[in-house]
């Protein structure tokens, strides 16, 4: 099988070869003799029906400062390539909500990666509300009073964006800190979304685990232990990644998602789980898939195409 593949990232020119997702997906996929194509969102279009792209056609290697090769860009008809793989960066926002709708458009004769309704619906910290039994007290809401008032009860609290990323905005509210109602003003001055607010967990001292899922099932986990003095553990922050296996209560957590995630089309995806808790299903452009075949030996990569050929080849026999 040989596919023609569009990738729609962030530029691809400075990217962490040895910790990015999106480039171990490209290399796997040229392995496999799949054709590659590489293109930033804003050269997404929408015209006479037709969703086009100018896209340049992409080689990469593993060769730290010489990892990729660009051609010149031309304009191709994304329905007539077989695979996208959706993977810029969030934030999810309005541009991220806007290419989800026009990738829509060819979704699924050409399969998008994951699928874009699904993707749209599932922003990491509103998705993972429909499993509220694995997740710890969570509030969402605009009004200061219920923030308050959940702190009120909660004590130790974390606050972050709702429709924020990489660990971005997140602030730890310990009790006496006398910063929250400043905090709720800033939020507030800053956007009319709501914040999400949870309750602390101090399990995520031993770590915040990143379970990667493959069409709906477990493939891999590594643990990432915050920093001395830093409340979040995203590795680009100084979280450090350390070697885990899947707890009884990280299977069940798996168990319980990913039949939701299969039927969705969310064939990639990476969870967070704090301690016995479910904290964000991410769908958007999930990473740590370096990470995880490091620590492990699990070829994640090759995990994921063969979840894509395989999803490609029912798409394709059902349109027949």
């Amino acid at each position: 099988m040989s596919l023609a593949v569009a990738i729609q990232m962030d530029p691809i020119d400075n990217i962490d070869i040895d910790a990015d997702s999106t480039f171990a997906l490209a290399l796997e996929a040229q392995n496999r003799g799949h054709g590659l194509y590489h293109y930033l969102v804003r050269d997404l279009s929408l015209k006479g029906g037709r969703v086009c792209a100018w896209a340049r056609p992409l080689t990469v290697r593993r060769e730290i400062g010489n990892h990729a090769d660009l051609g010149a860009p031309e304009e191709i008809d994304l329905a007539g390539v077989d695979v996208v793989l959706m993977r810029q960066d969030p934030p999810f926002d309005m541009a991220y909500i806007t290419a989800t709708h026009l990738l829509e458009h060819i979704h699924p004769g050409t399969l998008v990666v994951n699928d874009p309704t699904s993707v749209r619906n599932a922003p990491e910290k509103l998705f993972v509300t429909h499993f509220p039994e694995l997740m710890p007290p969570t509030l969402i809401t605009a009004h200061p009073g219920e923030i308050l008032a959940f702190r009120e009860k909660y004590k130790d609290i974390i606050v972050k964006p709702l429709f924020g990323n990489g660990g971005a905005g997140v602030f730890h509210i310990k009790p006496g800190d006398e910063n929250l109602t400043a905090l709720i003003e800033m939020f507030t001055e800053r956007s009319r979304e709501p914040v999400i607010a949870q309750r602390y967990e101090p399990a995520v001292r031993q770590g915040d685990k990143r379970i990667i899922l493959i069409d709906g099932e477990p493939a891999g986990v590594i643990n990432r232990i915050p920093a001395e003095g830093e409340a979040r553990s995203n590795m680009h922050v100084g979280g450090r990644p350390v070697k885990w296996e899947l707890s009884a209560r990280d299977k069940e957590i798996c168990h319980a998602i990913g039949p939701a995630l299969r039927e969705q089309g969310m064939i990639f995806v990476g969870i967070d789980v704090i301690g016995d808790f479910l904290t964000e299903i991410n769908v958007t452009s999930p990473t740590g898939i370096q990470e995880v075949s490091r620590y492990d030996g699990t070829d994640l990569a090759a995990g994921i195409w063969d979840a894509i050929e395989r999803r490609y080849a029912e798409t394709q026999h059902h349109r027949a």
